[in-house]
């Protein structure tokens, strides 16, 4: 069974792209040194990945070399351009502080909706505070207003429990006093067998 041939287009889901990339990068390396160890060739390879990050293999030397040998070849000059271009130009990783100045840009802006996120948050959890504050407040204010519908009844019940300790407390004193003179007279248990004969 034959394989169909492939439609090269440009992958539309950033995934799917990713993945593809890094899968076919570790393919194209691997082939450039095995075609290196295979044929004894020398081999430059470099890559620049959407996001811009620089891949390169140089199998023989340095990547400098290998571009050094290429400008001796074609005499300075790059396809029908005319400029000429040192190792170190040639090089250049995209430009890192424009990198940064815009990821620490990114990270400045994140923070400012994150700030404006916490400031919403706090001022929901302060209403929530005082609608809480005002409910207890009302609710306050509405037994308050019960106290001296309550006081008589809560008097009279006082007044009750207390009189009743009272009595309870002059009883256990009663009975107290009642075994207290039981036990001060002494009785004799048995009368004396004198008394008793003939």
């Amino acid at each position: 069974m034959v394989r169909g041939k492939i439609q090269l287009k440009r992958i539309e889901n950033p995934v799917h792209r990713q993945v593809t990339f890094c899968k076919r990068r570790t393919g194209l390396l691997k082939k450039a040194k095995e075609l290196s160890v295979l044929c004894d060739a020398e081999i430059g390879v470099v890559i620049f990945s959407p996001q811009g990050k620089l891949f390169e293999l140089a199998t023989k030397g340095t990547m400098e070399g290998v571009v050094d040998k290429y400008l001796k070849c074609t005499g300075g000059h790059r396809g029908s351009s005319s400029a000429t271009f040192t190792s170190q130009e040639q090089f250049q990783p995209p430009n890192l502080m424009e990198i940064m100045l815009q990821e620490i840009q990114s990270l400045r802006n994140k923070e400012g909706v994150l700030e404006n996120a916490n400031k919403y948050l706090l001022d929901k959890i302060e209403e929530n505070n005082n609608s809480i504050l005002d409910a207890n407040f009302a609710t306050v204010e509405t037994n308050y207003s019960y106290i001296p519908l309550a006081m008589p009844r809560v008097l009279k019940n006082t007044n009750k429990y207390l009189l009743d300790k009272i009595e309870e407390n002059n009883n256990s004193i009663l009975d107290a006093n009642f075994a207290i003179v039981e036990t001060n007279y002494s009785y004799p248990l048995a009368m004396p067998s004198e008394i008793f004969q003939f």
